[in-house]
């Protein structure tokens, strides 16, 4: 029987279908495990299935051992996968793209209400149990009918954002590799950050994208804009994005992912002009269960000799 390793816990949806492949062995611990322990972990493995916070490389793979057929990321990004180190090994990459684009699209737009609504500082108020009452200029935040949303990253979830914030009477500009046949308008970078009154991050973590939101943008962006990110923390320079907020740069922010994940730069955690949420974008039952079974099918595709339905390319 396939050795199938599983670096953290998965929907039993997922490890019911691992099972009928081969002998599922799921790690006990609740945490990320040390690079030593990930090693030690899959020795022997045939198929390992990881999680965002492994690091899925040829090292591991060495210790894996010649058996090692598959590795399944169970995220839709794999900027935590050495793509070309695998398959230079013959070891075949998969992802879990679009079954969580509704989800983290309806997360984001989440966090935007939220920001330029108040929401987090208003229910902390109220939390807090201090004294309060209604009036015309209390807890005043940002309306969106009109303004404009730029969108960093026209994938499937800068698209299904775009269609959220449609709905919302705003309008859309978006950068990315290349313009796509919609109805939003593609820019520039520089006139993307020059234009909108809210920038929301959807783009892939490379060595391009790496501190894309650094001093200089977030200096280029409206005084009155506001930055959302739910992509990966990297994306954006934290400590620049602090400056920039104590300076007045910008309105506020909102992060759903973290430079230093889990940690978070201290200055932003006490300031009411930030909301932030640990990781949520995929968090539905639905959709986190969708993502471990398509990981477990691409897993169970290979091993019995058939083509993966989403395989990450070098």
């Amino acid at each position: 029987m396939a050795k199938i390793v599983v670096t953290r816990w998965i929907p039993d949806d997922a490890v019911k279908l691992l099972a009928e492949a081969g002998d599922v062995e799921v790690s006990s611990a609740d945490r990320p495990l040390t690079t030593d322990e990930l090693h030690g972990f899959v020795a022997g493995a045939d198929a390992v299935v990881g999680m965002l916070h492994d690091r899925l490389d040829g090292a591991l793979a060495d210790a894996a051992g010649p058996g090692l057929k598959v590795v399944a990321n169970v995220a839709v990004g794999y900027d935590n996968v050495d793509v070309p180190a695998l398959a230079e090994r013959g070891i075949v990459v998969t992802n879990t793209p679009g079954v969580l684009t509704d989800a983290t699209a309806d997360l984001a737009f989440g966090l935007l209400l939220a920001v330029t609504r108040r929401l987090g500082e208003g229910e902390r108020l109220l939390r807090s149990r201090t004294p309060w009452s209604f009036h015309l200029g209390f807890l005043l935040g940002a309306g969106l009918q009109g303004k404009t949303l730029g969108i960093v990253g026209f994938g499937q979830i800068g698209r299904a954002m775009a269609k959220r914030a449609s709905a919302f009477g705003m309008s859309i500009v978006y950068t990315g590799r290349s313009k796509q046949d919609t109805d939003a308008e593609f820019v520039s970078f520089e006139e993307l950050l020059a234009r909108a009154d809210v920038v929301s991050l959807h783009c892939p973590l490379t060595p391009e994208t790496r501190h894309l939101i650094d001093a200089a943008a977030l200096r280029a962006m409206k005084p009155g804009a506001y930055l959302v990110n739910t992509t990966r923390g990297p994306v954006v320079d934290e400590a620049a994005l602090a400056d920039a907020l104590e300076a007045g740069e910008i309105a506020g922010a909102a992060l759903d992912v973290f430079e230093k994940e889990p940690e978070v730069e201290p200055r932003l955690l006490g300031r009411d002009d930030v909301v932030l949420s640990p990781h949520l974008g995929s968090a539905t039952v639905e959709t986190r269960t969708a993502m471990a079974v398509l990981a477990a099918r691409n897993v169970v595709a290979v091993l019995a000799g058939r083509p993966p339905l989403t395989e990450v390319k070098p």
